[in-house]
């Protein structure tokens, strides 16, 4: 597996400090993220999954919890719009250029509005998908929502 992605390329030339967490990939796993947090053996309220979302049917990012589900009334609110729905996993995969269950809010095809849970800033650092299934990037909350552009929202 290759350590550099994408994702990781997007977090060196943006100067933040991270690490690479490889794990392996469990494609039958019911949920993604908490398979992730089990593997690398992390608090599952630490790694953070990305989801490609549609607000009033224009794409965002949502990173959040891996052991939360996202509110889509707050998302949509959030985001100044009136309804959030899921994206179609192709139309997600075709807009970042990555596979689903290796989705990074990094370095995606094309750049789109996010946000971030704000539970996340109360930890002094996340784990989020580094553009690869399997693996991770260890970084602060605050270094990933600069590089990203992010805001901060009620989410869950």
């Amino acid at each position: 597996m290759s350590k550099t992605t994408r994702a990781t390329l997007a977090l060196q030339q943006a100067g933040v400090a991270f690490t690479v967490h490889t794990y392996d990939y469990d494609p039958q796993a019911e949920r993604i993220g908490l398979q992730a947090a089990e593997a690398i053996g992390a608090d599952p309220n630490t790694v953070l999954k990305t989801l490609m979302v549609l607000v009033d049917g224009k794409a965002a990012c949502v990173v959040v919890p891996s052991d939360r589900e996202v509110n889509l009334k707050k998302l949509a609110a959030a985001l100044g719009g009136k309804a959030a729905q899921m994206m179609k996993p192709a139309d997600a995969e075709r807009l970042t250029g990555y596979h689903v269950g290796g989705i990074s809010p990094f370095g995606q095809k094309k750049r789109v509005p996010t946000l971030i849970e704000e539970t996340a800033f109360t930890h002094a650092s996340v784990f989020i998908n580094g553009g690869q299934r399997g693996l991770q990037v260890k970084l602060a909350p605050g270094d990933a929502a600069k590089v990203l552009d992010a805001k901060s929202a009620a989410l869950i």
